[in-house]
């Protein structure tokens, strides 16, 4: 019955995970972090912004919600409220080309620990969250189509333990394989 499958879902709530904290020694600890100092000591880059902004259980909860019913990036799910923080766009919106490539990569690191302290773990894939407009002189490098207007591309990730929901992928190979597997019983019946 339907109603039976419709309760019987994986249910995925505010208490399966208690929010992930990370603090600037967390990070300068981390193995990928500590290469990230730069970022985190200069007092011109906003590092304390991006902390506060990510150690939110409310965000966290929808970078989750992100990956598991949008099949999108952890940061989809808040870049656009992320890079709308005041401090966060005046610092991206700065011509400086590596300070912000190295912001950028110091915040992708972020999400990697949050998402791994909240039982998540690295695909090895990137999802895309920008198309990037064509290259001016000292012009910032920002997109001109997609969810966000700073960032390209993300990481995406699994939980460490299996995904609740099939992808749309995996449920197309099986209804294909179960569609040859009647051809061929057809055929053998039909043949013998």
């Amino acid at each position: 019955m339907h109603s039976a499958k419709v309760n019987d879902a994986p249910r995925l709530g505010e208490a399966d995970v208690a929010k992930a904290s990370v603090t600037r020694e967390d990070f300068l600890e981390d193995r990928q972090g500590k290469t990230f100092a730069d970022v985190v000591n200069d007092s011109e880059q906003p590092f304390d912004s991006v902390l506060e902004f990510f150690n939110d259980e409310a965000r966290q909860r929808r970078m989750e919600e992100s990956e598991l019913h949008h099949d999108r990036s952890p940061l989809a799910g808040v870049v656009r409220e992320f890079e709308s923080e005041p401090a966060i766009d005046r610092f991206l919106a700065d011509s400086q080309v590596r300070r912000n490539t190295r912001f950028r990569q110091a915040i992708g690191v972020l999400v990697r620990m949050i998402m791994e302290r909240r039982g998540w773990q690295k695909t090895g894939r990137k999802g895309s969250l920008g198309v990037r407009a064509a290259g001016a002189a000292r012009t910032p490098a920002h997109n001109t189509g997609g969810l966000a207007f700073w960032f390209v591309r993300a990481e995406r990730y699994q939980r460490s333990e299996g995904m609740p929901f099939r992808s749309v992928r995996e449920r197309c190979l099986e209804l294909e394989s179960s569609r040859s597997k009647k051809t061929r019983n057809k055929k053998q019946v039909g043949g013998t």
